[in-house]
């Protein structure tokens, strides 16, 4: 009996399990609306999917074979067929689960209102309730100084007493890519001080990892300088606009006429209520999508103008960007307002100073390490301790 059910159900085999690691995938040039994925796929088969670079999926290990699937390039059919046989499933179940998968995604990849972390295929839970195995994002501060006589942020003066060198600025990358860290940006002080900025976004955009660049804006005023970092493949661009200076404001009109997704920072000094409603009404105007927001103090009167602001921005549909750092000197204005460290620092980011000291977020004297002499697993551990 036993020799006739083998023909009729030959043995099931225990499939192998899914290969844990980092996975990137574009939508081709000629698709209707361009996006980027990033899938970690942990140990224990579940997975993290990013999408742009902003919205984070988490996934059971079922939903992971599905979306791995995506990314090794199979079409609906293939992916149905190959998540059918691992897991046992009828083709049509699977077929339709592929394809409301892929459905979900454009829909995270095109709505840009959409939850930022949202749960798929599992549970929903905290955001940020339990760690993650390596941040989405690093931040990488790769010189403190702010203008080309070489000044320090008065603020970091005390901090780091040297810059890496390109090739081990490389390094960190190459590391963040191995770890599954799928987003870097460039920081500083001023990043456009560093000749050798584009061949870091060349180096990072050939591993996958999407790129962005905080400046003042000063050097994007170049429109042939603005064309190299676009060429090297840089995602996106947060200005920290000087205001009244004209090389700030041809910079950010440039990068505005690019096809790199720019935003701008503003920090808010004292001055008169209202001032920065003019300030955004502008920006508006000039095409800028999103906008982040700091104040220069404590005072008052700075809160009742930045919560201002903050209001105002959403009565013009400008998108408040809160968990990207600004230079050195300038305050988060979550911190600002709740008093506390940003609940996303240690976890889903983490900032390296330009001697490669790792920091939970920029300006927390809570040094986890360095990336160029201690190990990853040692790093990340202090950071979820």
């Amino acid at each position: 009996m036993s020799s006739f059910l083998s023909r009729l159900l030959p043995p099931y085999e225990i499939p192998r399990p899914l290969k844990a690691g980092m996975y990137h995938w574009m939508a081709p040039d000629d698709a209707p609306i361009p996006y980027r994925l990033h899938l970690r796929v942990e140990d224990d088969e579940t997975s993290v999917l990013i999408v742009n670079a902003a919205t984070v999926v988490h996934l059971n290990p079922t939903a992971t074979a599905h979306a791995l699937q995506i990314m090794e390039g199979a079409s609906e059919e293939e992916a149905a067929q190959a998540v059918a046989r691992r897991y046992r499933v009828g083709r049509r179940k699977a077929l339709q689960d592929q394809r409301e998968l892929r459905e979900q995604i454009l829909t995270l990849a095109t709505i840009p209102d959409v939850d930022p972390v949202v749960f798929l295929g599992m549970d929903r839970a905290e955001p940020f309730g339990e760690h993650p195995s390596a941040p989405y994002r690093l931040d990488l501060a790769l010189t403190y100084r702010c203008d080309a006589e070489g000044e320090l942020d008065p603020l970091a003066r005390k901090r780091v007493d040297r810059e890496l060198s390109g090739e081990e600025w490389k390094k960190i990358l190459s590391t963040a890519w191995e770890v599954g860290i799928p987003h870097v940006t460039f920081t500083g002080g001023e990043p456009t001080l560093r000749e050798d900025l584009r061949d870091l976004i060349e180096h990072a955009e050939a591993q996958g990892q999407v790129t962005g660049l905080l400046t003042d804006g000063r050097r994007l005023s170049d429109a042939d300088y603005l064309e190299t970092l676009s060429q090297a493949g840089l995602d996106h661009i947060l200005i920290t606009l000087v205001e009244g200076d004209p090389s700030s404001r041809k910079g950010l009109e440039n990068a505005i006429a690019s096809d790199i997704y720019t935003a701008v920072h503003l920090t808010l000094s004292p001055g008169p209520i209202g001032k920065s409603q003019k300030i955004l009404q502008d920006l508006v105007e000039l095409g800028v999508p999103a906008v982040s927001l700091s104040s220069s103090g404590t005072t008052d009167e700075l809160f009742v103008e930045l919560s201002s602001a903050r209001d105002h921005a959403a009565d013009l549909h400008l998108d408040l960007i809160w968990d990207i750092p600004v230079p050195y000197s300038s305050t988060n204005p979550i911190a600002l307002e709740l008093d506390t460290i940003p609940v996303g620092a240690g976890r889903a980011w983490l900032y390296v100073e330009p001697d490669g000291d790792v920091l939970p977020t920029q300006g927390l004297d809570q040094i986890l390490g360095n990336l160029l002499r201690d190990p990853w697993s040692e790093i990340w551990a202090k950071a979820q301790s």
